[in-house]
């Protein structure tokens, strides 16, 4: 197919026939033997020209797969060297994909004056940069690569989606220039050097359509580890799109939040005399270091409550079980751990289920987006007192910020003025959600700061984060000095706390849902209880809690407590098997309870689970062949994996919750690596 290169215009023969009349002939009339040399290094030379033209075009072609393996390499070289065999054949795989596909298409692109091979050239520009930009841009966010069950996800979120690129669009624009770039000058070099015979023109055209289109719907590996070329994974993942706008093979397992019908409550009698009013206030993306959880005279990235309040009791260990705002609403309000089933989800009675049995009033304000994944559906049927969400604050909240804090924190002092006593009610706050909403003329006291998401300028970034916690802390101030300043304010305890944190490449993620690291689930916390709330016997044993592992299984029953029905026998049934503790009651030995952001509620683009029990911890992500173990005490920042034979009995726990590692089949199916 290859087209050898001409190095001469004279026909065959001619050569030797001008050498006939030029050169000493010998008695026969032939030529000498001397003769002979041009003719043999003429021929020589053009056998060694056809050589280089054919590497050039083997090169050129090979051009597209090279650079895929290249990036690929330069992300994570040292997990491609611990693929297994059967990894290391399934991306040997995806390489002779990545190289028939881009061949085919480069091969198309080479053709002289041709329209096609002008549209060809410019879909395969559009491809490799598409393809290898946008997974250097994910690969820098997550650690990982879009792939068919990130798309899948993201179609459930498509606006936001938009919305977070838009909001790093400098970023994700210089993610794609240099695939750009290479793309346009493989197009220019395959035009000048390469060269194939008609038919195989016609070929690699009548082709090149058909390998591109195939290769959306040709099953790669793309969980677990992830054993295909970044090429290949992205244009697998296009096809997982294709998959859910059609219908046609879209996933099954994909999950989103149902329509709750709680179980009936019977009537309880409240165990506290006066009753106590309780107010939760939940944050959005908050990490514990982002926040003064103690009282500290020099605070300044939560101080103004920090001044408000410093009687507060801080929980300094306070985490989530995961890192996903509707799993921790599911985890928070009813007190089941996030693996339970979805029938146990959809009928457990929530916190506002009890106090309303108790003749609670109840009141649930946000100013999330509960149009986000369909999050409305699962708050549809709690049959609060008072209710507002983003879009009765704002019909143009935005999707992922939701609507202005300062607008719920004005509904909230109108509502919790006129509600009954005794109440509970939960303020949930939502503008420190990505992109971290900054009003320009406050005060933005963390500087420099940037809202670039690149890795260079992840401090600034990171200060852009502490801003926006800042300015919330201002509204929650604001709400809290309205409440302690009206007549119920003696007899109200507010719970402080957030739904997980936000990752800020601690070990490679960005953002959220990604891992059950700590930098997601580490979450501030405190109790601000006024005199005569709590008994000396329950601050004490409060007070003991400031820096012991706790959970938000805890915080369910210590709010529990606070209404003074943790005791009641109705609800036995109810809270017979939840893990929690009331931080109000001596400490017992914390159970084991498991950490996952893949409920039976939510799905999750990457599989990723653990466990917690104290200060020790386990947890692995798709592409781990084993459990990492952590002792948070000495090492907060899960620095050093101490391995799965120092956590045996969590080991054992995660692996009987979950009955595998993230991202691989059931045990027995598949081993681990020798080595491991």
């Amino acid at each position: 197919m290859i087209a050898s290169e001409r190095t001469s215009s004279h026909p065959p023969g001619a050569e030797a026939n001008a050498a006939d009349t030029r050169g000493p002939s010998s008695e026969l009339g032939r030529p000498m033997a001397t003769a002979a040399r041009p003719l043999t290094a003429d021929h020589g030379r053009r056998v060694d020209l056809r050589r280089r033209a054919r590497l050039r075009t083997a090169c050129v072609l090979a051009a597209p797969v090279a650079l895929s393996v290249a990036l690929d390499v330069g992300h994570r070289a040292s997990r491609i060297a611990a693929f297994d065999p059967l990894h290391l054949a399934t991306y040997a795989a995806a390489v002779l994909e990545s190289l028939l596909v881009g061949a085919a298409l480069l091969a198309a692109a080479a053709r002289r004056r041709s329209v096609v091979a002008w549209l060809v050239g410019a879909v395969f520009v559009a491809a490799l940069t598409v393809s290898l930009g946008a997974q250097r841009y994910f690969f820098q966010q997550y650690s990982a690569y879009l792939n068919a069950e990130v798309s899948s996800f993201a179609a459930q979120f498509r606006a936001s989606v938009v919305n977070q690129v838009a909001a790093d669009l400098p970023n994700y624009l210089g993610a794609l220039l240099p695939a750009l770039a290479a793309g346009i000058a493989m197009v220019v070099a395959a035009r000048r050097w390469v060269r194939l015979t008609r038919s195989g023109s016609r070929i690699s055209v009548a082709l090149s359509p058909g390998l591109l289109v195939a290769a959306l719907f040709v099953p790669t590996q793309h969980r677990q580890h992830q054993a295909s070329t970044p090429d290949v994974l992205f244009w697998n993942a296009l096809g997982g799109l294709v998959r859910v706008a059609t219908g046609v093979g879209a996933p099954a397992d994909r999950l989103d939040p149902m329509a709750r019908q709680s179980l009936p409550v019977p009537p309880l009698v409240v165990g506290r005399a006066p009753a106590n009013n309780v107010v939760l206030v939940l944050l959005e993306s908050v990490r514990a270091d982002a926040t003064c959880i103690e009282h500290d005279p020099g605070c300044r990235k939560t101080e103004y409550t920090n001044r408000l309040l410093p009687g507060r009791v801080g929980l300094s260990q306070l985490r989530a079980l995961d890192s996903t705002t509707a799993i921790t609403l599911a985890v928070l309000w009813s007190g089941l751990p996030p693996t339970a089933s979805r029938e146990r989800l959809r009928t457990q009675p929530l916190l506002f289920d009890y106090a309303r049995a108790a003749g609670y009033h109840t009141a649930y304000l946000t100013s999330q987006s509960l149009d986000f994944g369909e999050s409305r559906r699962w708050v549809e049927n709690l049959g609060v007192d008072r209710f507002c969400d983003a879009t009765e604050l704002d019909p143009a909240a935005d999707l992922d910020v939701g609507a202005s804090d300062a607008l719920l924190v004005a509904r909230a002092e109108r509502e919790l003025e006129t509600l009954p006593e005794p109440f509970f009610a939960v303020v949930h706050l939502s503008n420190v959600h990505y992109p971290f909403l900054v009003d320009p003329a406050g005060p933005q006291p963390f500087q420099p700061a940037s809202r670039s998401k690149a890795p260079a300028d992840n401090p600034a970034f990171y200060n852009h984060y502490l801003n926006s916690v800042h300015q919330q802390d201002r509204h929650v101030q604001r709400l809290l000095a309205h409440l302690i300043a009206l007549p119920a304010g003696p007899r109200t305890v507010v719970a402080y706390t957030s739904d997980h944190g936000e990752a800020f490449r601690e070990h490679g993620n960005m953002g959220h849902t990604f891992s059950v690291l700590d930098e997601e689930l580490h979450v501030p916390g405190w109790i601000h209880a006024p005199p005569g709330t709590l008994t000396d016997a329950e601050r004490g044993h409060l007070e003991c809690r400031r820096h012991q592992p706790t959970t938000h299984v805890d915080l369910t029953q210590t709010l529990l407590d606070l209404m003074g029905l943790l005791d009641a026998r109705e609800l036995g049934r109810f809270l017979a098997d939840l893990p929690g503790q009331s931080l109000l009651r001596p400490a017992a030995s914390p159970a084991p309870v498991p950490l996952t952001n893949c409920s039976a509620l939510w799905s999750c683009p990457f599989e990723n689970w653990g466990a917690l029990q104290g200060f020790r911890k386990v947890e692995a992500r798709e592409w781990d062949w084993r459990w990492h173990c952590y002792d948070l005490a000495l090492d907060p920042e899960e620095r050093h994996d101490l391995g799965p034979s120092a956590c045996p009995e969590l080991v054992e726990f995660a692996s009987a919750t979950f009955r595998r590692l993230p991202g691989h089949a059931e045990d027995g199916k598949r081993s681990p690596k020798p080595s491991e």
